[in-house]
């Protein structure tokens, strides 16, 4: 018998782990998102050029309609930046990505439908009930991390490395181009040249502690610093990352 299993499929597909960056808009103006994405892009090309985003339209105060959100879709193409949805909402945010061709990206929900809307209490229940609504990048509850992952060596130009509900210890340097993400802490016993973004899915209480601080970029649930010029004070330090409210703020140690 032949080991190897024949297909005649035109493709495997599988879901994984990728980097998404979520746009929120505050306003509807085109040419000012525009404007503020092209200063992103140019204050970190590496990060940001030609990234995929997520548009999140929660905080606006009504939905646009759906020539208002093409021309922020365009300002966001625009901006050197490609936008592959929306950010899950209220069913009338459902029908407007449907209407425009646009899926909703689970991973960011941002806002859901008033409890008000949910059947009363004499009515049949829901052979098939939808998922409650608990937000994806809500604070992971104590106790949800198992480990901490290890990567031993220099983390190399190009190569990232994830840890999935765990603290990341690097013992070695992340270089030039290089990125570590974990969604605890991050420890990088050696010097850190690359990115570094902690808390991936939304622990603000994450930390980010590096031995020998040279960085591109630290971020901590979302929230980044981009440096061109480290800043004397901290160039080659031991140094300690944190969020206070949404700034982040880094010390040496």
């Amino acid at each position: 018998m032949n080991a190897r299993a024949e297909t005649n499929d035109a493709c495997d597909l599988r879901f994984g782990q990728v980097g998404i960056a979520c746009v929120r808009v505050r306003r509807v103006d085109a040419a000012a998102l525009c404007d503020e994405l092209e200063r992103r892009v140019r204050a970190a090309p590496q990060m940001f050029a030609r990234a995929a985003v997520v548009l999140d339209l929660s905080h606006l105060s009504s939905l646009p309609d759906d020539g208002a959100v093409d021309a922020l879709l365009e300002a966001v193409r625009s901006a050197g930046m490609l936008p592959v949805g929306l950010a899950y909402g209220t069913s009338e945010t459902e029908a407007l990505a449907k209407r425009m061709g646009l899926p909703l990206i689970a991973k960011f929900r941002a806002a859901y439908e008033p409890a008000a809307a949910a059947p009363a209490a004499a009515q049949p229940a829901r052979t098939e009930p939808a998922p409650p609504p608990e937000p994806i990048l809500s604070t992971p509850a104590a106790g949800n991390r198992q480990s901490t992952e290890h990567h031993i060596g220099t983390v190399r130009s190009g190569q990232q490395v994830y840890a999935r509900d765990c603290d990341l210890i690097v013992t070695g340097t992340v270089a030039n181009g290089a990125e570590v993400i974990a969604d605890g802490n991050i420890h990088i016993y050696g010097g850190l040249r690359g990115r570094a973004m902690a808390g991936a899915q939304g622990d603000e209480k994450a930390r980010i502690f590096v031995s020998g601080f040279r960085a591109e970029l630290v971020a901590i649930a979302g929230q980044y610093r981009v440096f061109e010029q480290i800043p004397a004070e901290l160039e080659g330090q031991s140094v300690q990352c944190w969020l206070e409210g949404e700034k982040l703020l880094i010390a040496r140690l």
